[in-house]
């Protein structure tokens, strides 16, 4: 598989305390890697440095690189970074506006006028969002008043309506019934035959279930990182198999 993402000897610190350290690892075009781990081990630091909003905190300070195909992404102009790179957070946050124009926002701001253009690229979105059949007769309705998990796949869609090469999902199920996160992970299997998807999890199920393969993070380390079926069939390293087991955590 073709490395989407190669990241060389990352250090990231928060007001000189280091969160990763010395992390070597590659992200294949069309995977879904899952990271698991405790907490405090990095995850989430580590996806908000793919996507730059690192960059926001005067604290944060790091070394090393990250290539996005050939491009580091440090040398990339950070609003063109995160049309490429969209993240989705454990918390929808939906805009005071219709479903339709919660889709819509982000590619006018980018300069799509037509209306069948955009109607297109609300519906597409919302198809591979696995929202469409739920909400095509009623687009013109408040996005606020959608259930939990309705919001989240809603701000899936609106990250695919700028058609990013990379997706970063923080903890995207963490408040949603088992129900509402089925969809979501049905959705994200059916996404990454289009992007490539890194997907921060607490839930090792969750990961064991859509994860190309799986990275273990521990204290700001890369533990272990392999096929999924190998991480909790078969891990390499101890730590791995006690976490995954339930024997820390």
């Amino acid at each position: 598989m073709v490395d989407k993402i190669k990241v060389e000897n990352l250090n990231c610190f928060y007001s000189g305390k280091q969160v990763l350290k010395n992390l070597n690892l590659t992200v294949k075009k069309n995977e879904i890697l899952s990271i698991i781990g405790p907490s405090n081990s990095g995850k989430t630091s580590f996806l908000r440095t793919l996507n730059r909003m690192n960059d926001m905190n005067v604290s944060f300070s790091r070394k090393g690189d990250v290539f996005l195909d050939d491009d580091n992404i440090f040398e990339m102009n950070p609003e063109k970074l995160r049309t490429r790179i969209g993240m989705l957070f454990a918390m929808p946050i939906p805009l005071p506006m219709s479903i339709y124009d919660n889709i819509a926002y982000a590619p006018k701001v980018l300069g799509l006028k037509n209306k069948k253009n955009m109607d297109e690229v609300v519906e597409q979105s919302l198809r591979d969002a696995s929202l469409w059949d739920e909400v095509k007769d009623r687009l013109d309705s408040s996005a606020i008043k959608m259930s939990g998990g309705q919001q989240q796949r809603l701000c899936i869609a609106r990250i695919l309506a700028i058609e990013p090469e990379v997706i970063l999902f923080d903890e995207p199920c963490s408040g949603l019934d088992p129900i509402s996160t089925a969809k979501v992970e049905e959705a994200m299997l059916k996404l990454k035959e289009k992007y490539t998807i890194v997907l921060v999890t607490n839930n090792v199920k969750q990961a064991s279930r859509v994860g190309t393969r799986t990275a273990f993070f521990l204290m700001g380390e890369l533990i272990e990182i392999d096929k999924t079926q190998n991480i909790f069939l078969t891990p390499k390293n101890k730590l791995t198999e006690d976490y995954i087991t339930g024997r820390f955590g």
